[in-house]
């Protein structure tokens, strides 16, 4: 895997950690032919729509007007299509096939919420044919994936933004965490805990007809080629309509293949907020221990023994040892959030609560004037999606960088990679490689399956 130029990476990480991803400005070259000036709505469409996809979509009718959408099941296109029309008064183009939306020249930026194992083959090109991005969390399926986004952005000067929002909303309480431990309110920080929860294990799930309505070929992608499998009980609430136990829709989450369980779902947000806080987004753990973890199935070699049913780690606790001697835990247990703890203090953050004794002290001691707007590189975007839109114009990168993500996402794809192995890793965070494992380093790329490979 060739790597960025290590003077030039450097570079553009400490600009951009130090303004918070904010202050990179960005050519305005090779921008699409639809968006020439700054006072433009600018054209979006969205790839991939079930839940998030949908949410992302929302949030940015406000600031974008959509041209397309783009789905594999044909079900959940003609629906977002409608809600669409309902919300903008035009109804958007559809597509099955996410490269015939790339193709269209009046089409600016893309949102990309498809399944994490789809994320990168779609960024890539999406910037290759001149698109901005917004992308969700988690960025990518490997660690190398990683790598060649960043090159990829690079290479193309397009604006980049992941979609982890807390940098941005949930009432401010993440920024204000990051400002407390900045400013110095729990003193020298030791220990950090992300509590981020559990994934459930399945029964044997069958193999079963692919719905009329899914592509269940393009839907796999880069994955390997499997059949598809699913249970006749549906899932309810957020996410419903598709079967409960399933390889595909809701439940790629739970199989290594298309993801990372619950480490790269909820540790994709709580990790890069607590990454944020200590001064950790340029660099990564020197060592990542599997404490205790369950699977939800038998494994050798680093890969499940049988292909019936969900694989990722179903509770866990892992250790990373950070710089400057910090402890950081992602764990399973206990409330979902992140515990900072200091030589003077600790407090816990969520998305609906900040509390403990640091926080009770602003009564008295407020934070300085503008600390919030420090942390965040400038006053702070109506939300995620209008950051975007806002250094769409700019050509400046966003709050949600494309290096400081994948730089705290290491952290949780070698707390994958630990479990699956069952053994402690060593990491070189300077040369993004772990240390003497040959078999543990096989895991840090994955073949892309036979004409679905990613170019750069």
């Amino acid at each position: 895997m060739s790597k960025l130029p290590q003077t030039t990476r450097r570079r553009f990480l400490q600009s951009a950690v130090a303004a918070g991803a904010a202050s990179v400005m960005l050519p305005r070259t090779h921008r699409a032919l639809g968006y020439q000036s700054p006072n433009d709505r600018p054209v979006l469409a969205t790839i991939g729509l079930r839940n998030q996809g949908w949410a992302i979509t929302q949030k940015t009718f406000k600031f974008a007007d959509f041209a397309a959408l783009a789905d594999v099941d044909s079900k959940v296109l003609a629906a977002n299509v409608e809600k669409t029309q309902q919300k903008q008064g035009k109804k958007p183009d559809a597509y099955k096939d996410y490269r015939q939306v790339l193709d269209r020249k009046d089409i600016d930026a893309v949102m990309v919420a498809t399944p994490d194992h789809w994320h990168t083959k779609i960024v890539i090109e999406a910037m290759q044919a001149g698109k901005d991005v917004y992308c969700e969390k988690p960025l990518t399926l490997t660690i190398a994936e990683g790598k060649l986004i960043e090159k990829a952005v690079q290479a193309t000067g397009r604006v980049f933004q992941v979609g982890t929002m807390q940098r941005t909303e949930s009432g401010l309480r993440f920024l204000q965490a990051v400002a407390l431990v900045k400013h110095g309110r729990i003193g020298t920080v030791q220990k950090v805990t992300c509590g981020i929860g559990g994934m459930p294990a399945s029964p044997v799930i069958p193999v079963a007809p692919v719905p009329e309505e899914l592509d269940w070929e393009f839907w796999l992608g880069p994955a390997p080629k499997v059949p598809y499998r699913a249970l006749p009980e549906m899932r309810t609430g957020y996410g419903g309509g598709v079967p409960l136990y399933s390889n595909a829709h809701y439940s790629f989450r739970n199989w290594h293949e298309y993801s990372g369980g619950k480490l790269t779902d909820w540790g994709a947000h709580h990790v890069d907020i607590a990454c944020w806080a200590i001064g950790a987004s340029a660099t990564g753990p020197s060592k990542v221990t599997p404490v205790e973890y369950t699977l939800a199935c038998e494994y050798k070699d680093g890969y499940p023994v049988v292909d019936d049913r969900y694989n990722v780690a179903t509770s866990f606790t892992i250790r990373a040892a950070m710089p400057n001697n910090v402890e950081m835990l992602i764990t399973s247990a206990g409330d979902n959030g992140i515990l900072f703890e200091g030589t003077e203090g600790r407090f816990f953050v969520n998305r609906g609560r900040i509390a403990g004794s640091p926080v009770d002290a602003l009564k008295d001691k407020p934070l300085p004037e503008g600390a919030i707007e420090e942390v965040y590189g400038g006053p702070v975007s109506e939300n995620h999606s209008a950051n975007f839109i806002e250094c769409m114009k700019s050509r400046k990168q966003p709050i949600s960088d494309v290096w400081t993500h994948n730089r705290m996402l290491e952290i949780c794809h070698l707390s994958n990679i630990a479990m699956r192995l069952g053994r402690e890793i060593t990491w070189d965070p300077a040369k993004r490689e772990i240390v003497g494992d040959e078999r543990a380093n096989s895991f840090l790329a994955r073949e892309s399956r036979q004409g679905y490979e990613i170019k750069v």
